[in-house]
C-alpha cells in the first residue's frame, strides 16, 4: 500500500502451533510491511491460547491487545470452571475484548443448542467485565442475530469478525452498534456479496484483519496467512471504496483503536519508527 501506510490487524491468532518461530518473529515481519498493531485472539480447546494471548499483550503492551474467549467449535468444553477462569483473564487490562465467540454450523461440531447457550453466557460475561465482543458466525446468520438481539449485545458492542454475510445481515448488526471486520475473503472472486458490503459499509464502522494463520489473500492463497499480508487485503478494500490507501489506512486504524479502547496508538504516534 506504500511505505507511509500503517495498519492494525484487528484479528490474528499467533499461537505456537501456528507459528513455531514465535510471535515476535511474525510481528517483526508484519512491522516491516507496515502493520504496527495486533489484536491477538486466544481461543482453543482449553485456556492455553487465551493465556498465551494475554502474556504476549503484557510483553508488548504498546502494540498488542488480547482477546480471550471460547470458539463455538469448542463450546462443549464450556463449564462453570472455565467461565470462572475466563472471567479472571478477561478482567486483565491487556484484554480488549471477549472473543472470539459465536456460532458455527458449517461442520458437525457441538450441538447447536450448546453453542447457543455458551454464546449467550459469554455475552453476559462480556457485559459483566465491560468489554466488547468479537463475534464468529458461519452458516448461522439468523441465530446469531437472534441471540445478539435477545441478549442486548448492543450494550457491549463489538465486531463481526471475518465478515462473510450479506448486506441485510450487515445492516442488522450495524443497527446493533457493531463494526464489521473484513478478512481476505473480500478478495475472493466468489465473495461478491462480501465485496458489496465492503464497498458500502459506513467509513467509521469498518476494520481489517488477517485471521492468521487462515485465509491468506492473493498472491499467497494456499499458504499460511500471517499479519504481514494485511496490506494486501487493505489495499483491495481501498480500491473497492475508491480511496487513497494512506487515507483509508488512517481510517482503519482510528476505527480499530476506538473499538478496542486501548489498542495501539503506535500507528498514529510520532515514535512509530521505534517499534
Amino acid at each position: 500500500m506504500g511505505d507511509s501506510v500503517q495498519l492494525i490487524d484487528a484479528h490474528c491468532h499467533l499461537d505456537p502451533e501456528h507459528f513455531a518461530e514465535g510471535p515476535e518473529a511474525v510481528m517483526a515481519r508484519a512491522t516491516a510491511a507496515g502493520v504496527v498493531g495486533f489484536v491477538v485472539v486466544g481461543v482453543g480447546p482449553d485456556l492455553g491460547s487465551a493465556r498465551h494471548a494475554v502474556g504476549l499483550a503484557r510483553r508488548s503492551p504498546d502494540r498488542v491487545g488480547a482477546c480471550v474467549g471460547v470458539h463455538p467449535e469448542d463450546a462443549a468444553t464450556y463449564c462453570d470452571e472455565v467461565e470462572s477462569a475466563l472471567r479472571a483473564l478477561a478482567t486483565a487490562p491487556e484484554v480488549v475484548a471477549v472473543g472470539e465467540i459465536g456460532l458455527d454450523y458449517h461442520y458437525e461440531g457441538p450441538p447447536r443448542p450448546v453453542q447457543q447457550r455458551v454464546f449467550s453466557r459469554l455475552i453476559s460475561l462480556a457485559r459483566e467485565v465491560r468489554k466488547p465482543i468479537v463475534v464468529h458466525t458461519r452458516d448461522a446468520a439468523a441465530d446469531t442475530l437472534e441471540i445478539l438481539e435477545r441478549e442486548s449485545a448492543h450494550d457491549v458492542g463489538g465486531i463481526i469478525h471475518c465478515f462473510s454475510e450479506d448486506k441485510s445481515f450487515a445492516t442488522r448488526v450495524l443497527d446493533l452498534g457493531f463494526d464489521i471486520s473484513f478478512s481476505a475473503i473480500v478478495t475472493f472472486k466468489s465473495a461478491r456479496s462480501v465485496a458489496e458490503v465492503a464497498a458500502w459499509v459506513p467509513a467509521d464502522r469498518i476494520l481489517v484483519e488477517t485471521d492468521s494463520p487462515y485465509l491468506a489473500p492473493p498472491p499467497f492463497r494456499g499458504k499460511r496467512c500471517e499479519p504481514a499480508y494485511l496490506v494486501h487485503t487493505a489495499a483491495h478494500l481501498a480500491r473497492l471504496r475508491g480511496l487513497k490507501p494512506e487515507d483509508f489506512a488512517a481510517t482503519l486504524v482510528a476505527n480499530t483503536e476506538r473499538r478496542f479502547a486501548k489498542v495501539l496508538a503506535r500507528a498514529s504516534r510520532s515514535d512509530v519508527e521505534d517499534v
